[in-house]
């Protein structure tokens, strides 16, 4: 027997719901900053007021530069999603920026994925899926291709200890994962529709021009973020040069690019990470969980805020007829 609850009940719960995402998404932002094991907030803000990073000059460069950052990945929604429907500015910012907050909670921020779908017709959520599926690949294209070339220096230049067995054990479940994925293939493998095959075809059936121009926004997004990096390096008084921090922030961002993890607690992830990577530089602990926190704060904090008002005023889109 099926049960229809009545509309103004409906709106309750939906309500109630926007109302839990951003309350707890303000919590987790808060919680973060204030029970910081690694770096207590007002060891942070000292740090940061003792660097002079909070002249005016330095604050809207910061700002521009995250700005840019989000510009840029809000383009390349707006240019990705125009394969199923064209959409301007403000609706890419609003899915985009909604998303990030609603999936605050979900691991590697795989809620996007469900969040950016409820904003299409239903007919379309399905290739609207796959869309942010190819975006987030070929931004995980630039990270590891980058990374790679940036292992490459660190390994010449510093004293790197490989665990060669670990290589070795890496490699083999690569080649594990490799014949499962392709054995699916074969069998025709079906998850809520989806087949292997069926996503690789559609990916190839995008075409050459279309995948360049994503991955030539992601590449730009990436020197934009891992630009503002080096620069709150330089305002700490790190010593490097461009192609140093270079080599251990591209070599830093493709190892925390394949660990699982959920979005509040990526400024941990990342900080462990650029310890051990900055560590082979002797750069000292406290600016670099500095600049990680404060990196965190600019391009996932502070987007997660706005993004918090178009969770609250977002309607279901209605089914038509």
């Amino acid at each position: 027997m099926n049960i229809s609850l009545p509309y103004k009940t409906k709106q309750f719960f939906f309500v109630l719901i926007k109302l839990s995402i951003v309350v707890g998404a303000f919590y987790f932002i808060y919680q973060k900053l204030l029970n910081n094991s690694d770096l207590k907030f007002e060891d942070f803000l000292h740090f940061l007021d003792k660097n002079k990073l909070f002249s005016t000059k330095n604050i809207i460069f910061l700002l521009f530069l995250s700005s840019l950052n989000w510009f840029l990945e809000i383009m390349k929604w707006q240019f990705l999603i125009s394969k199923i429907k064209a959409i301007n500015f403000l609706e890419a910012t609003e899915q985009s920026l909604g998303a990030l907050t609603a999936s605050i909670f979900t691991p590697n921020r795989i809620g996007e994925y469900g969040v950016k779908a409820i904003y299409f017709a239903k007919p379309q959520r399905k290739k609207v899926l796959l869309l942010n599926l190819v975006s987030n690949m070929l931004q995980m294209s630039v990270t590891l291709i980058l990374g790679v070339i940036g292992f490459i220096f660190l390994y010449k230049n510093y004293e790197v200890d490989i665990d060669y067995r670990f290589i070795r054990a890496l490699i083999l479940l690569t080649l594990i994962a490799l014949f499962a994925v392709f054995g699916l293939k074969q069998n025709q493998f079906n998850i809520k529709g989806f087949s292997f095959e069926k996503v690789i075809n559609y990916i190839k059936n995008l075409g050459a021009k279309y995948l360049g121009i994503g991955f030539l926004l992601s590449v730009l997004r990436y020197a934009v973020f891992s630009f503002q990096f080096y620069f709150i390096l330089t305002l700490f008084g790190v010593q490097l040069n461009y192609v140093e921090a270079m080599t251990l922030i591209t070599s830093m961002y493709s190892l925390a690019s394949i660990i699982p993890t959920i979005s509040i607690f990526d400024v941990v992830i990342k900080g462990s990470i650029a310890l051990y990577v900055f560590g082979l530089a002797n750069i000292n602990q406290l600016p670099i969980l500095s600049c990680i926190l404060l990196m965190w704060l600019l391009n996932f904090a502070l987007p997660s805020v706005f993004g918090s008002y178009y969770v609250l005023n977002f309607n279901v889109l209605k089914p038509q007829n």
